[in-house]
């Protein structure tokens, strides 16, 4: 086995995620990638305003998208330093820019070796046995899929 993916949020459901996979990556001799998906144009600007309707200036945009990028990269990289990795597994943080983390998560699984995710992420819908990012990646992974279950006695 060569890559571990795991998606990641900043949830506990992902940190557990990303432990589960680096934990089988030094099973395997693996290395794993941590993939935390942004969108720099909230979703509810797109509802306001309607898709493709500039909401700001370009500039704006911009230095949005930039603050938004560097905010991603430290939550991916405060988990993966937060990670128990004694067989010092290599990890890479990876940040992509996609509306849809289920779309992105699939199309990484179509080089992967393993998809690694929890069972529900920081969706509003808390008593969701599977989130709909889960239910996406159940649906179109192109690799095996390990959905790490909720406790819902867990606080996330």
């Amino acid at each position: 086995m060569g890559r571990i993916v795991a998606g990641v949020d900043g949830s506990e459901q992902s940190r557990r995620a990303l432990q589960w996979a680096v934990d089988e990556a030094a099973v395997h001799g693996s290395s794993v990638e941590a993939v935390y998906v942004f969108e720099h144009t909230p979703s509810w600007q797109m509802y306001a305003y309607g898709e493709g309707v500039p909401v700001a200036g370009e500039e704006w945009t911009r230095e949005n998208r930039e603050q938004t990028t560097r905010i991603a990269e430290a939550l991916a990289d405060e988990m993966i330093a937060a990670l128990h990795n004694p067989s010092r597994v290599p990890v890479e943080g990876v940040v992509v820019e996609d509306r849809r983390p289920a779309r992105a998560l699939v199309e990484r699984s179509r080089t992967a070796d393993m998809l690694v995710i929890g069972s529900r992420g920081r969706g509003g819908f808390a008593g969701l046995v599977l989130g709909s990012v889960g239910q996406q990646c159940a649906q179109h992974a192109e690799c095996p899929l390990v959905i790490l279950r909720h406790n819902p006695d867990e606080q996330d």
